[in-house]
């Protein structure tokens, strides 16, 4: 731990992320927490967030906070991460308050696990007092990462959305 740091996307990576989303497209990945990034051409249309994601999702539209995962050694980009706020009604029953996802040629190295513990803090500063993550429920990654942020399982549904695989959503509350 202490590998990485969140920092606000900038110009400065810009190639960086677009090679990101080639990377997570070559994968066939979701991209969770990349604010639409799967969508874009390019980083100038990806990093305009707000108008970009307010025209898509309209009454559904919530603010939220993006966040490059930077390896500090040597300043990769190896996961991109966000915090949605408030609740929406999908997102309370759906997609949680915090998205995330690794480079594919960067996971099993724990970065998920402290990307998640370096943006709760974020999440304080703006008032929560717990957040939601959600994940499919055959997605063992991601319920160890909430799991070790002290995630606690409140229930399980439906994923009447398609957002998973197996059709279950897991439903985890971390307390800040």
């Amino acid at each position: 731990m202490g590998e990485l740091i969140l920092v606000r996307p900038n110009d400065l990576y810009e190639e960086q992320v677009m090679s990101y989303r080639e990377e997570m497209l070559e994968n066939g990945d979701s991209f969770d927490g990349c604010a639409g990034l799967e969508n874009v051409q390019s980083f100038s249309e990806w990093i305009d967030f707000e108008r970009r994601l307010k025209a898509q999702y309209k009454d559904g539209y919530v603010p939220s906070e993006v966040f490059l995962a930077v390896r500090q050694k040597d300043h990769v980009v190896v996961g991109i991460i966000d915090f949605r706020h408030p609740l929406s009604d999908f997102l309370f029953h759906f997609g949680g308050n915090i998205g995330y996802s690794v480079r594919p040629s960067e996971r099993r190295k724990g970065y998920a696990t402290e990307m998640l513990g370096l943006i709760l803090p974020v999440c304080q500063e703006f008032g929560e007092e717990q957040v939601l993550l959600t994940c499919d429920k055959d997605n063992e990654a991601s319920r160890r990462t909430i799991i070790s942020n002290n995630g606690i399982l409140e229930n399980e549904v439906e994923d009447t959305v398609g957002l998973g695989q197996c059709g279950i959503i897991q439903r985890y509350w971390i307390s800040l």
